[in-house]
This record gives structure tokens, sequence and C-alpha cells, in this order.
């Protein structure tokens, strides 16, 4: 397989094991793989501070961007909140808006690489169970190589979400129940061999999440953030943010590592609660949130994530449902762009963080909007109602 020149390998983050490009899935050991870069081989100034696209950063990618599977994601807008500064007692602070994306989502970013490698790998039939927005992505993808996708969603699952897997012309099993049902049926059901979409099956949706990290830098002329607040479901954004700012800093583009914060709902914050008690991420046996996003009672990258906050010396913490709701909304109407429930989370929890003093009075924060708002306008729509709105 031909990568790019700095891709070398993927390494098993138990064991350490290296494996090459080419291979496909978990290690041996079943753990997630990370995607390795030799950091020598990339040319600073060739890094771009106005790109069109996240595959302008193709060096720090596997593939050169002439060979991605790409509809332009990335280039997202980084919009100032000064209302929200002063709110919370910061010195400024910048919504990264990813319902910018071709799919209004910022899984956009990883499932175009997933799906780049994927047909590199001469895959034939793609799945993955979904929470929604990454079968409506993963679904976009697959269809600009008109590759078969199979995308299991659960009957909770937005209806813009369901109702675009099947436009984008993609397979579409929906299973009563929640994120779990879904994902035990596409394993159970499936009963050819197929090229698994999975958020930490694939190293690669974590490793295209990074180029957020490299456009918020770059749209700051190559200076980082004090602080970056992102809601977790998987970690897969989180995780992908915090190793997009280390490549950054390694590479000596910026003087420091951002603190990277993780935002869970209450009713399901198995990394928060990891991080709070210095343990191993366990599955929440009984998740409940409004945002269906981040009901992902088992994160597959709840390990990488807690590794990525010691990292990045950040931290955790919940939200309610309440708060995560009345927060997209402030900012929707603040901002005039559309803010998630998902995005709600993240701002959520910098009111939060800020009340806690986690955050200080001169510094820069940025929140990630992880999607556009029309994901989840019935959510927000039912929020105001039952505020009499």
């Amino acid at each position: 397989m031909d990568t790019a020149d700095a891709f070398v390998g993927l390494d098993c983050t138990a064991t350490g094991d290296r494996y090459a490009p080419d291979h496909a899935g978990r290690s041996d050991a079943g753990a997630p793989l990370d995607p390795a870069y030799d950091l020598d081989a990339v040319d600073p100034a060739s890094l771009p501070t106005g790109p069109t696209s996240m595959w302008a950063y193709d060096a720090l990618l596997p593939v050169p961007a002439t060979d991605a599977v790409s509809a332009a994601e990335g280039a997202t807008p980084l919009l100032d909140a000064p209302d929200l500064a002063a709110d919370l007692g910061v010195g400024r602070v910048h919504l990264k808006d990813e319902g910018r994306n071709p799919t209004g989502t910022v899984l956009d970013r990883g499932l175009s690489v997933a799906v780049t490698m994927a047909e590199r790998h001469g895959a034939d039939l793609l799945a993955l169970a979904a929470p929604g927005n990454a079968g409506q992505s993963a679904a976009a993808y697959a269809g600009r190589v008109d590759t078969d996708l199979y995308a299991y969603l659960p009957s909770r699952a937005p209806f813009p979400n369901k109702a675009m897997v099947n436009v984008h012309g993609a397979d579409m099993r929906v299973t009563g129940g929640r994120y779990p049902d879904a994902l035990a049926a596409l394993e159970s059901d499936l009963a050819r061999d197929w090229y698994s979409l999975q958020a930490f099956t694939t190293p690669y949706r974590h490793d295209g999440a990074k180029t957020l990290a490299y456009e918020v830098a770059a749209t700051r002329d190559w200076t980082a953030p004090d602080a970056v607040v992102v809601a977790v479901g998987t970690g897969e954004t989180f995780v992908g943010v915090a190793r997009g700012f280390r490549d950054l800093d390694a590479l000596g583009l910026i003087d420091r590592v951002p603190r990277c914060y993780a935002v869970q709902p209450e009713g399901c914050a198995p990394v928060v609660d990891a991080h709070e008690s210095g343990g191993d991420v366990e599955a929440v046996e009984y998740p409940d949130t409004i945002c269906g996003e981040l009901e992902i009672p088992e994160p597959p990258g709840g390990a990488m994530t807690l590794d990525a906050i010691d990292a990045t010396g950040g931290g955790a913490v919940t939200v309610t449902d309440e708060d995560l709701l009345e927060s997209a909304v402030t900012l929707t109407q603040r901002l005039g762009t559309e803010v998630g429930a998902t995005g709600g989370a993240a701002a959520a929890g910098a009111w939060a963080l800020a009340d806690r003093g986690d955050l200080g009075a001169e510094e820069s924060v940025v929140l990630v909007n992880a999607d556009a708002g029309v994901k989840t306008a019935d959510v927000l729509r039912s929020h105001l109602m039952g505020q009499g709105v």
C-alpha cells in the first residue's frame, strides 16, 4: 500500500507493537491501534495557515490528498464568542463550528480518512453501528466510492440521520433500543465479512479528528489556546484533538499543548467517573441522556481519552441534560450559527469548569461544536416548549 512519507505504521495501544500500514482492525491483543508518524519527515513550513480542507494537512495523514475520499471536510470557522467569554470570566472564547462539515458533523473528518483507507484496502463491504451522525457520515463517503455500506442505527437515532443514510444510498438497519442494541445487532446479524468503520476498530477515525487541532492553531497564527473543551462519546474527537496539538508542539509550531477537558452528561459519564476515581473506565449499566451521540455506555476510546486528559494536564466534568440543551440554545441565539446538543454539552462543560475555577481570567478557550443544530432540532425545540416558548 502506498502511503504518505511520514506515515510509518500502526502502534498497538496495549503492547506498543507496530503493525504495517496495511493492517486492518484491532491489534492481535484486541486493543485499538494508533497511527504512527515520523515527524522528522514533516516540514513544519509546509503546513498551511489557511486550509481549504482538512486534507491540506496530508503531510500528517496516511495518504496524500490526491488519493483522499473527500467532500471538502474541515476548514470550519473559528467563531469569536465575546459575550460567552464575559459570562465565563475568561479572556477569550472561540467556537470551532464543526456543523459546517459536509454532513454537519465533526465525524466527517475521521470517516473521510477511514473510508479512504478502506478503499485502499480493497474493501467491498463497509459496516458500522452508530448513534446517528456516524451512520450518515459513513453513508456519504461510501457513496462517493460506490461501496456498499450497512449502517445499524438505534430506533432513537434522530430522523435526519436515518433519512440521510438512505438518501446517500446505504443499507440501513434500525434496531429497537439504544446504541448498544444497534452494535449487538451488527455483530450478530451481518453474515458477510465486512470492513469495520467503528471508532477505535479502524484507527483512522480519531486520526482524522486531529486535523481540527491543526486548524485551530493555524487560524490563531500557530498560537495554541489555553484550554479546549470537547464533549465525549466514543472518545474519538477528544483523542484526536489532543493528539493534534501534541503533534504541533513536537513540530515546534506551538509553544504549549492546551489543557483538554472532557465533558459528558450526568446520565452517561464513564470517562468522567474513571477520571475522578483514578480507576479504569467501566461500562454504565443504565445510561440515560437526551443526547444520543453522547450515550455511549462503554466507550471504545475510554482508556485513550483518560491518557489524553493526563497528557495535556486537562480534566473532566459532567453536565445535566437541561444545561446542555440550554447552552445549545443560548449559543445558537448569540452567535447565529446552529449549535447541536453535543456542542451544547461542551459549552455547558465550560460553564461548569469556570465555576470550579479551572479556567483563568486571562485564558483563551476553544469549544467544539461537534454537530449542527438541525441534527437535534426537535430536542432543542422541545426544550424551549418546556419553558413555555
